[in-house]
Formats: C-alpha cells, structure tokens, sequence
C-alpha cells in the first residue's frame, strides 16, 4: 500500500524522470514528501510560468517529456504561458497540478479550477485522476502521449485526498513511444519526384529529431545536392556553414531564399507544421494548394492535409525518415545544384552583420565578436523582441542541441530556459537574449540560477522601449507613441542583487572584455548592452520605419 504521492514519483522514476521543475505548494505535498526519498533532482523555481520554460527547455534539447509540478488556481494559471508555448512548439511536456479535494469540487472552492476546460485548447490531453490505483496508468499514458505523434503538453490533475489516500496499484511501466517510418512506396515516389524536378528545395521543422538524424539528413543533402532551409527558430536542425545550406524559413526571411521557395517546383517538408511565421502568413506556401509540388512529412497524420495538400504525404517522424530515405542515392550533378550553391553564398551574405548603425552601441561587431569566441555547442536561448533578430541572422548554428527559441513568440522565455539548458549541460556555454521587456517577464529565475550555482550569461538588450511594438505603432500609426515606452531597473547592479555578476555596456569595444568578466566570475551574470531605440532593425532606423524612408 502506497499513498498517491508515492505512487506518482514511482511512475516518474519507472519513466526515466531525473529532474523536475517546480513551485512548491500545499495542494501536493504528498508528492513532495515522496520526493524527498527519490533520486529525482528537484529544481525549484520562482514563477511556474518560468518553471513551465525550464520543463519545455529540458523537452526541447532532449526529446524527452520536461516534467513540472505546481499548485492549483494561480499556480496552474501562471503556468498555462509555458503550456501554450509547449503546445505550438511540439515540445513533450507534463505539467502536474494539485487540485482541490474530491469532496470540494463543484463549489469553487479555494483556487479551484476546471483543468479540463481550462487547457483543452492548448494542451495534447488534460486529465484529473480520482483514484491512486490508476496513477501508474495515467502517468505512463501521459508519457506516451507527450512524446508520440506530434509531441506536445499532457496536463494531469490531482486531487489533494487523492495524493494522500493509501492504494495498492501495479508497479508503473515505462512508456512505449510510438515510431512511425515511410513505407518503400513512398520513398520511391519521393525518389521518382526528386529526379523529376528542377528546382527542389527542402525545409526542415518541427521536433522529434536527434543529432543522429540531423547528420543523416546532411548526407541527403549532399546526395541529392539539395538547399536547405531551417524552419522559424529550428535553425539547430542543419550546420549553417555546410555549402547546402539556403538560410532561415522564419520572420523576415531572405529575400532571395523566399524567391526560391515560391519558385520551387517540389518542396520537401520535413517535420514542420510551416505555420503563419515561416510561411510569412502562408504566402511562400500557399494554403489549401501549394503552387509547388509538396511532399510532407511529419510523425502525426492528423498534420498532414491540414494547411497544406500534399502531393506526397508521408506519415513518419523526421528521424525515421532520414535514417530510411539516406539510403537512396540522388542523381550526379544535378541540374540544380548550381543554385544550391548560390543560394548558400547568398546566406553567408545575409547573416554577415552590419558594422555600423544608430547610437554608440553597435550590435553587427558584438555579433561578429560572439561567433569568434562561442564553442560550437553552446547553447543559446531567447524569448521574443526585434532584439532577437541579431541572434536569429546573425547566429551561425553548428550542432544539435543548441538553440532554445519559442516558435510561439512568447516573451520571457530565454532566461528560465537558459537556466535549464545549463542544469542539462553545466559543462558547455548558455548565453540568454533578452530584450528589457522580455527580461523582466521571467527574469526572477535569474535567482533560480544563483541558487544551483549555473553560470548562464545573459545579455539584456535594453533599448528602453517595447521594441517590436513600437515598430509596428511607428509604422501603423506614426508618431502616436502609447504605451511602448519602458523606465528600466539597472539590470548590473540588479545581478549583483541577487548574487550574481552584472556588467554594462555603453560603447561597443566595452563588449567584448565585459563579456569576458562575466565569463570568468563564474557566476549567473548580466551583460546589459545600452543600446539606441533608433536602432530597431539590422537595416532600418525606427526614423526610417515611421517616415516610410
């Protein structure tokens, strides 16, 4: 006989759990009772928005389910940003809730909530379980369901006297995931397409990779001879220096390598929804019918046909299919690798950073200095702003695994995901953007970093504003300012509050060697860069956006 708590950090540890992220409250202390007897690292956090980040971080950069745990009413609430993000992204992610007890339900008791309504929209599968013999079931099933088909949130429930009750219940299995692979039909006609075309190219998207598939799908590339392009922030899906790479399918895309994507006669989409961003609002691909001939493959069937009408719908996880389709042997010298080539030196032309701009900050040489000194597998995370277009440009990704970006655009999302990334990872380099309003979104889980000893770095790009908002009032509305102007903590001396190393920079040369400090405190620090609003885009001043100069 074990009491629900017990029976739940079972099923964690029988599902090959090792950390979960959380806010402590008193709707589960049965589960944190049970805890405290586990291997299970516990990680606690300030915020369960910032602990839902971490448990979509630790999802995204490993492929398993990132676990978190908070309370019910507020704490569920504040969470659900984390869930959305999980869900849009296709990350695999648990979110446990303590919930009122059984005989309260149906009162609006105290921070009583209906989970079930509450995250039926923006969650795979949302369930309360009322009975502590079926935990290992449901947490097992919860697993399966995170992880399989296209992954995503499963949100689990559980009543306070369910947690406490004592029951005898089977000793939990770990979850089955669910593989699916392309039939041999199907490689050979994407085989037959491939050698019809003339002006192929293939984008890649979506989760359910590893760095064993990111390399076969290279070899396809140089097989088949074929440009790449990485869908909105999956840029960790290819070597951005490798001759066949084309660029980033995301928000203010290359103009050349949009040209190419309307002017394809086949694309190959593998793994991605290419949603509203990288479709730039679903015009490179046009919804319900493609102009281009689309082969589309992704691990949950439900995806394919949905936007876009395949010509070649294969349903198989990107894994499954590069191992496969590697296999075959693409033609020599194909008529278009020519413009392979030239879609590659238009890239390196693109993400090759200006030197000058407004204001005595300029972020082209700070990006510049970033990829001299940054290992191919630090990881760099970020939330949302135009700040992020520095790292998304300019940023030359090498390897798997080092890119932690919502696909959602959810703000306050770079620094409790560094914070995870470097808990995964402590011996590799985790670099977090954030602008001044992103920062102070989630940035109390700087703390949470102080507290574990992880050295993260994170730059605050503060230009005093909400960037990507006034960009657009700028240019909607010139000259009615409302509600985008911000009055900024000193984010340096706000590090060195909390324990860590603050660092701010004024003028460019002060990047380089503040960043080095901060590097060898050894401790969370914050390199604030003070940089001018006029210098809202790599190309654009905020002067020139609201004249339409």
């Amino acid at each position: 006989m074990k009491t629900g708590g017990q029976l739940i950090v079972d099923a964690l540890e029988a599902n090959g759990t090792d950390r979960i992220y959380c806010v402590p409250g008193e709707s589960y202390l049965a589960v944190l009772d049970a805890l405290h007897d586990s291997t299970i690292r516990t990680i606690v956090c300030r915020q369960e928005g910032g602990a839902a980040m971490m448990a979509d971080c630790h999802g995204r950069l490993t492929g398993k389910p990132g676990i978190c745990f908070v309370t019910r009413g507020p704490g569920a609430t504040n969470a659900s940003a984390g869930i959305h993000i999980a869900m849009q992204d296709s990350v695999p992610v648990i979110l446990f809730i303590g919930q009122v007890a059984s005989h309260a339900k149906q009162r609006e008791a105290f921070q009583e909530v209906d989970y079930v309504r509450f995250f039926g929209d923006i969650a795979k599968w949302v369930v309360e379980i009322d009975d502590a013999s079926r935990v290992p079931e449901f947490v097992t099933r919860a697993f399966a369901v995170a992880t399989s088909g296209r992954p995503g949130p499963v949100v689990v429930s559980l009543p306070e006297d369910m947690l406490t009750s004592l029951a005898e219940a089977p000793a939990a299995q770990h979850y089955t995931r669910v593989e699916t692979s392309p039939g041999e039909a199907e490689l050979d006609r994407l085989e037959a397409l491939l050698n019809a075309a003339k002006r192929p190219v293939a984008i890649l998207g979506g989760t359910r990779w590893d760095a064993n598939a990111v390399q076969e799908m290279q070899r396809i590339a140089e097989a088949w001879s074929l440009p790449v392009g990485c869908s909105f922030r999956r840029q960790m899906l290819f070597d951005h220096l490798h001759p066949n790479y084309a660029g980033d399918v995301g928000i203010g895309i290359n103009p050349k390598l949009a040209t190419a994507i309307k002017k394809a006669d086949l694309v190959l989409l593998i793994g991605g929804r290419m949603g509203e961003m990288p479709s730039s609002d679903y015009t490179l691909l046009k919804s319900p019918y493609p102009d281009q001939t689309l082969v589309h493959v992704h691990a949950d069937p439900g995806e394919l046909g949905r936007v876009y009408w395949p010509t070649l719908a294969i349903n198989a996880s990107p894994s499954a299919f590069v191992r496969l389709f590697a296999r075959r042997k693409g033609p020599t010298s194909p008529s278009w690798a020519e413009e392979t080539q030239r879609l590659h030196a238009a890239y390196l032309d693109w993400s090759t950073p200006p030197e000058t701009g407004p204001g005595s900050v300029q972020m082209g040489p700070i990006m510049n200095y970033l990829e001299t000194v940054l290992p191919d597998d630090a990881i760099l995370t970020n939330g949302a702003g135009n700040y992020a277009t520095w790292v998304h440009r300019f940023h030359r990704s090498r390897r798997f695994a080092t890119q932690a970006a919502p696909t959602s655009g959810s703000m306050g999302y770079g620094t409790p995901a560094a914070v995870a990334a470097k808990e995964l990872f402590p011996d590799r380099d985790v670099i977090a953007f954030a602008g001044d309003g992103c920062f102070l979104m989630n940035g109390q889980e700087f703390a949470t970093a102080v507290q574990y000893n992880l050295p993260i770095v994170v730059i605050v790009v503060n230009n005093g504003i909400y960037g990507t908002i006034r960009m657009h009032q700028e240019r909607e509305y010139p000259g009615r300012v409302v509600a985008t102007d911000l009055r900024n903590p000193d984010f340096a001396a706000l590090a060195r509050a909390y324990g860590g190393h603050g660092e701010t920079v004024d003028k460019t040369a002060d990047f380089a060697p503040a960043f080095e400090r901060a590097r060898a405190s050894g401790k969370p620090s914050i390199v604030e860069i003070k940089l001018d609003p006029e210098a809202i885009t790599p190309t654009r001043t905020m002067t020139q956006i609201r004249d339409k100069t």
